[in-house]
């Protein structure tokens, strides 16, 4: 098998949204002190297309990403922040929160054209040599499956679950956090990257990045 990296794809979210993520993970580590924070190698973002890249290719695939962004008008990308949900990641107890997003259709079609785009350079069955991982850290099979099945699981309408991660917190808590009132926001995006991911879908290492106009 050739050796792969496991890279997403995603939207850095502007500087409102990035506070509301940062609080929101705050709050995540009074329910659960030792799950991660939102830093620079946990990047609060959102994910539009995760694969095992050939690491041959990736010079490759970041050109493919570089000529679908010259090609979208990425002024007209927009999402509407929902509702905080979690998710199961494979940890008792726990469950893996985001900010649910409702993706405008203009997110659906770049997604669809960066998939077309780095497709050539993408394989399955990447191991947990492909993600950056902590000294003594292994990659959950959640997280394995996750990108993975990410085509066809998560691409087009009524399939793709866009959000912002924020943390984990106990099941008991998430259900009060959920009941209460969400205050939605609009969501723009400040740049796109590529970033080679961590366990539980974590944006560990920037590999490339191209800022959005403002």
């Amino acid at each position: 098998m050739n050796d792969l990296t496991a890279v997403d794809v995603l939207v850095n979210p502007d500087s409102t949204t990035l506070r509301h993520a940062r609080a929101w993970n705050a709050r995540m580590r009074e329910s659960v002190p030792d799950g991660f924070a939102l830093d620079a190698s946990h990047q609060p973002h959102i994910t539009t297309l995760q694969r095992y890249v050939r690491t041959t290719d990736l010079d490759d695939a970041y050109e493919a990403v570089h000529r679908t962004l010259a090609a979208t008008d990425t002024g007209t990308l927009s999402y509407r922040a929902v509702a905080i949900r979690h998710a199961d990641w494979g940890v008792p107890g726990q469950g893996l929160a985001a900010i649910l997003l409702r993706p405008g259709p203009q997110v659906l079609d770049f997604q669809a054209a960066l998939l077309a785009a780095i497709t050539p350079f993408t394989e399955s069955g990447g191991t947990a040599a492909a993600f950056v991982t902590d000294p003594g850290e292994g990659i959950s099979r959640s997280t394995l499956d996750w990108v993975d099945g990410y085509v066809p699981a998560q691409i087009g309408p009524d399939r793709y679950q866009s959000h912002i991660t924020v943390g984990f917190a106990t099941l008991d808590d998430l259900t009060t956090i959920e009941a209460e009132p969400f205050d939605a926001f609009t969501v723009r995006p400040a740049a796109v990257a590529v970033y080679q991911l961590g366990n539980s879908g974590a944006a560990r290492k920037l590999l490339r990045t191209w800022p959005t106009p403002n």
